[in-house]
């Protein structure tokens, strides 16, 4: 499907003031000979919440993962506080940003406490062992996902949801400045979903944290997020605020949804309603 250059926008307001610590550029990355990503410009703006949205299988997580050096591009690269993030060694990599992925495995009969512990191994060498500090990460990580009770549970015994506040932990232990959440509201039921929404948007204001994001609901995205990346078919279709981005015009050529756009009584953000057959089913 080809956007036409009126969908296809880059909003100048969604530029941060701070040089953006994270980039794409010329990026292509594909599975097995299939390519995904193909050439794709993106700059991540530093201090802000970016949310990436999209239709199944545009490469959003296949983004996320090549931001994150999980991936390795077969052309292009990823730009990390200037330079390569190739060419940088994985435990200063793993000390600037933090991923969840998704669907994280832990091993069997591992407990939450040893899991969000596992967080602080980059901060660790040979002569600098566990610390008070590494204690106090933890302990506040675990505190901001409410998963303190938890703590002595194997994580194999927990529900959907407590698991992936845990592994939400996990990730924060690290104290990385940079925080990737490849869907991080995954098997939550839609309050506590808006608990790590909440929290994102608190690692934001008050621990001046860039937090990039997939989500799959536009509404959760518009409100909690500053910038919107809009991807299909593996490129970027759009990108800015979300009262810039979220146009009937732009989800239909996005995502095949012929929609209308209101406000959010709640957060003034833009609200996606969705017509459907029901809904224009009710208007003839």
């Amino acid at each position: 499907m080809t956007v036409s250059p009126e969908v296809a926008h880059r909003s100048a307001t969604t530029v941060a003031d701070a040089p953006a610590r994270l980039a794409a550029e010329r990026l292509t990355v594909g599975y097995d000979g299939t390519t995904i990503i193909d050439g794709l410009d993106v700059e991540i703006p530093t201090g802000q919440v970016t949310t990436i949205v999209g239709p199944n299988g545009c490469g959003k997580s296949t983004l996320l993962r090549t931001l994150s050096r999980l991936l390795t591009p077969s052309s292009g690269r990823v730009v990390l506080d200037g330079s390569d993030i190739a060419s940088q060694k994985p435990k200063q990599v793993a000390r600037t940003l933090g991923l969840l992925p998704q669907n994280p495995v832990a091993p069997d009969g591992l407990t939450v406490a040893d899991l969000v512990s596992r967080g602080r191994h980059p901060h660790q060498s040979w002569y600098r062992q566990w610390s008070t500090d590494d204690e106090a990460a933890v302990t506040e990580a675990m505190t901001l996902t409410s998963t303190v009770e938890l703590a002595d549970r194997a994580v194999d015994s927990l529900s959907g949801g407590q698991r992936q506040r845990v592994w939400i932990a996990m990730t924060l232990a690290q104290q990385t400045d940079l925080v990737l959440l490849d869907e991080p509201t995954t098997y939550l039921d839609l309050a506590h979903a808006v608990d790590v929404l909440d929290l994102v948007d608190e690692l934001r204001t008050e621990h001046g944290k860039t937090i990039v994001m997939v989500l799959h609901d536009l509404n959760l995205a518009a409100r909690y997020s500053d910038s919107l990346i809009v991807m299909r078919s593996g490129a970027v279709v759009a990108e800015g605020a979300p009262n810039d981005v979220l146009t009937p015009e732009l989800l239909e050529a996005a995502f095949g949804l012929k929609s209308q756009i209101v406000v959010d009584p709640v957060g003034g953000t833009p609200m996606v309603v969705p017509i459907g057959r029901r809904g224009r089913s009710q208007t003839t």
